[in-house]
């Protein structure tokens, strides 16, 4: 029998049930370094900073003071720390950023959703979300083995969803059902589910540092084109047990997010506002081109016209203020 009680087990789960937009919508992204007193900028997104752990709670709490209810949580580290298998994205005994981060928040603020990331792109040496063979092609079943790990790891130190973003095969189930054999844990999957091959990540590599080193990643993100696909992996992942579906970029892919609420009216569904998204519109602002706040706005309302209930975005710190 399908499991609904971690799909509310947390007050700003149960905001999510809700048709307006309001700011318990949004979910900001965070970089989290290893270090002290570490705050490095970003060049290529304004505003957009890695932090290392000890730095965390001042950095939030005049957001969570302003009504902030979740962050996505991303984990950065150096080349050193990287191997074939992203041994420091968690599960093989290693205590990462990411896990750190989540033991700070949790306490510093009980009622912050805490969502991470589960990928190995930026753990692992050759920057590919997943395990490859010998021969340099990914290993889907191996992959899927170690995100599980990964996804168990964090849901141990204190998240409150995982988020699995590398698009491989199956790993929904995978997750789900390794995340069954501890039912002490109430954590739902939020599935990456339709995450197109896009041109708009690359800011976002940059502050991982996540680019691949050989190949692409279009053997396993959607082609842009690919509607069907999309929505054939938001159904397969609902089937597998995901508690939220995503939509990743948004702009240009609204007609897929508003079909897939079409056919799952009752599905809470994520869109994932991406990092070329951010900085292109700060670019035309900057310009002087449109006023950032009225374009941002106009994009949200967008978001939340086409059938969206989670918007995961890089401006949420500006959008906790307009929204009063």
């Amino acid at each position: 029998m399908d499991k609904l009680h971690p799909l509310f087990a947390h007050p700003t789960q149960k905001l999510w049930n809700s048709c307006l937009p309001r700011k318990s919508q949004l979910v900001y992204p965070i970089f989290v370094v290893d270090g002290e007193n570490q705050k490095q900028p970003i060049n290529s997104m304004p505003n957009i900073n890695r932090y290392s752990v000890d730095l965390l709670k001042e950095f939030l709490e005049p957001l969570v003071i302003k009504g902030l209810k979740a962050v996505l949580i991303f984990g950065v580290i150096g080349n050193e720390d990287k191997d074939d298998v992203g041994s420091m994205a968690g599960g093989l005994g290693k205590d990462s950023c990411v896990h750190k981060a989540l033991r700070v928040l949790k306490q510093a603020f009980p009622q912050l959703l805490l969502i991470t990331d589960v990928c190995l792109c930026a753990y692992t040496s050759h920057g590919h979300c997943g395990i490859l063979t010998k021969d340099g092609y990914l290993d889907n079943q191996a992959s899927i083995k170690r995100l599980s790990e990964c996804a168990l790891s964090y849901a141990q130190a204190g998240a409150d969803i995982v988020a699995p973003s590398d698009m491989m095969d199956n790993r929904v189930r995978a997750i789900k059902e390794l995340l069954d054999q501890h039912p002490n844990l109430r954590v739902p999957i939020m599935s990456y589910s339709s995450k197109f091959c896009s041109a708009l990540y690359g800011p976002f590599r940059d502050v991982c540092c996540s680019a691949p080193q050989k190949f692409d990643r279009s053997s396993y993100q959607l082609p842009p084109g690919a509607r069907q696909l999309a929505l054939q992996a938001a159904e397969r992942d609902l089937k597998e047990g995901a508690g939220y579906v995503m939509v990743k970029p948004i702009t240009a892919y609204l007609d897929i997010a508003a079909e897939i609420k079409r056919r799952h009216p009752d599905t809470l569904l994520a869109c994932y506002h991406v990092s070329g998204e951010y900085s292109m519109i700060h670019a035309g602002a900057e310009k002087k081109l449109f006023d950032l706040k009225r374009v941002v706005l106009e994009y949200m309302e967008g978001f939340v016209r086409s059938g969206i209930d989670i918007i995961i975005t890089y401006f949420t710190p500006e959008l906790l203020d307009w929204l009063e």
